[in-house]
Formats: C-alpha cells, structure tokens, sequence
C-alpha cells in the first residue's frame, strides 16, 4: 500500500459520494460534451451559488481552468500581474503563456498575497505600443502559501484592475478551505467582490476529475467555447464531471471535506508548536502548513510520512492536511519529529 503523507492534497483518493455519483451517471448512453442532466444540473446548482448570468465550462484540470479563463479575457499583447509563487507562473509549464501568448509578471511576496498597492508600480505603459498592455490580475484562493485573502483585500484588487480596465481572476484550486476559513459562502469573496473570473476547483478536496470556469461577465465567453476545445479541455463524457459537480455542491460534501482539511491542519499547527528547532513560517489560514525544520533529517521524515520541500536551502518544508487525514497520521508524525529531534 501506498504510504500516506503530507504531500498534497491531490494524493488523497475521492470522496465516497463522489464515486457513487459518478456511478450512478454510468447507465445506458448520453449524450456527450456536456449536453447531460447531469452537467446541466451541476450548471444549475452554480447559478443558484453565484447567480442567474453566471457563465459555467466545465474542464478537466486546474491548469486547463486557468487557461480558459485568462484566454477568454485578454490577447496576445496584455500582461498578467501575479504572485511569484502563483501556480500559473511556476507550476504550468509556461501553458498560460503558451496558450495566450500574453505576458506573465510575477510580484515578489512573502505570504503568497499580492496586494493592490504592491501593484501601482506594475500599471504603466497604457496604450503605449512598445510595452506589453497590463490587462488581468491573478489571484490564487488559497493562496500557494497557505493564506486566505481577505474579503476587502479582494475588493480593493478588483477596484484597481477595473479602474484601468482589467479584469480579476482568481485561481480558486482550494476555494472550498477558503470558503470554510472565511466562514463565508462563495458568492461573498468572488463575484460580490468583484471578481471577474474564477476557477473552481475540486480535485484537490474529495472530486476525481474536473474543474469549472465560472464567468460572472458573461461578455468575455464569445470565443469560450472554442478556446476550450483547441486545448482539448472539452470532455466527450462530460457527464462525469457534471455528474461529480451535482452532490458537491447539492449536499454540501464541498464544507465537510475542507472543513476536515482546515481542521487537520490546525491540529498539526498546535502540535508543531509544542516541538522546539521547528519554526512555522506562514498563517495557517486553510489546510497547508510551512515550516523550517533541520534540514538533514527531511529524508528521514519524509520515510515516515512523505511531503515536499517547499524551499531545500533554509530548510522550509509544506504539509498539506486533506479531507482524509486522520488525526492518528497527524499524531503519528508529530512523534516521528520528535525521535528525530531528540526529545
């Protein structure tokens, strides 16, 4: 058996209700790529979250999200402002790039935030034609260091990308644990807030497959459709990621899977505490904890319970908790530092 860890919450397996979900859409035959009960249902279900002119395309992964909501909103010649830890910007394999031949720049950040008056310096060269045109900034909600964005901080990074006439996107690969952080439904901190774009992630607490693009500026989907199939985002069984959408949403497992996740990783972040020589470096605002730790015994522990490296040099290390840790791994763990350490 696969040993468990504090790698990812992508190395977790899929919530029972998904599964029976999925199951349940695999009778007989249906139509495909999207035109099914179950991906109209799910469509649904997003319009009664975030409302009636919601725009819903479902895709196959986070990446593939994030590249059809920046694709649809700006061109060739417009610059992204993001994190420099952002995902789009370190761990896509230059897609975003590739796919719409815009710019990426990345603002420098010590908690994975970026914040409106970090941006001033970035909002120039406007209809000069030597210089790339700012056009969109992206946010990730959770952020890459485990941080939550605060409602008014999303708000005011709205005010500033609309005043110049962009657009706000945010990469929401763990909106649930921030919905669940913020104690607020989703609608609060992403549409109601100005958010232009969102990807709405859920392999990462409890789905199988499956991500949706959520336009709330139905304007920007003129070329959406075919933006999606050129970068074979468009599944022929679509059902099953409708299908998954359907009791996500519908029976809230989306608030029972991270509210476990956050709580997990809080119940590690108290235990850390306890240990002297492990410094934790970030607010644990979700379900992912960064610490320093002496950085000769990492292999050791990653023998007992695997994890990544988040910065080898210094010795930093990510934890990720997931909607199936278990107290006991948590607890397990904290001994395994603790022999290590000596105590």
């Amino acid at each position: 058996m696969p040993k468990r860890g504090f790698a990812s919450d992508n190395n977790s397996g899929i919530h029972p209700e998904i599964l029976k979900a999925i199951e349940s859409a695999n009778t007989g035959h249906s139509i495909g790529y999207g035109d099914d009960i179950w991906t109209k249902e799910a469509v649904s279900l997003f319009k009664d979250e975030f409302g009636a002119d919601t725009e819903v395309f479902f895709v196959l992964t986070g990446t593939g999200a994030n590249i059809l909501g920046i694709q649809s909103a700006i061109r060739s010649f417009h610059a992204v402002l993001c994190a420099e830890t952002a995902h789009i910007h370190t761990d896509e394999c230059g897609a975003p790039e590739k796919f719409t031949g815009s710019k990426l720049i990345p603002v420098p950040t010590s908690n994975g935030k970026i914040t409106a008056k970090q941006l001033a310096k970035y909002l120039h060269g406007f209809d000069f034609e030597h210089h790339s045109q700012p056009g969109l900034i992206s946010i990730t909600q959770v952020s890459e260091m485990g941080t939550v964005y605060l409602v008014e901080e999303i708000r005011e990074l709205a005010d500033l990308a609309h005043s110049h006439g962009m657009f706000l996107h945010m990469d929401g690969a763990r909106i649930s644990n921030a919905a669940v952080s913020l104690g607020l439904p989703f609608r609060s901190f992403t549409k109601d807030a100005g958010v232009d774009i969102l990807s709405f992630g859920g392999t990462k607490n409890g789905m199988m497959i499956g991500e949706a693009v959520l336009f709330f500026n139905p304007q920007l989907t003129r070329y959406s459709k075919y933006y999606r199939k050129q970068a074979a985002q468009l599944y022929s069984k679509m059902r099953f990621v409708g299908a998954q959408f359907v009791p996500y949403l519908k029976l809230g497992i989306w608030k029972e899977t991270a509210t476990h996740a956050n709580r997990m990783a809080k119940i590690l972040e108290t235990e850390v505490h306890k240990i002297k020589g492990i410094q934790i470096t970030q607010n644990v605002d979700a379900n992912g904890i960064f610490a320093i730790v002496p950085k000769e015994l990492i292999p050791q522990m990653q023998e007992a319970y695997f994890f990544y490296p988040w910065d080898a040099e210094r010795g930093e290390v990510r934890w990720m908790t997931s909607f199936d840790t278990t107290e006991e791994d948590i607890l397990n763990f904290v001994a395994v530092i603790r022999r290590l350490l000596g105590e």
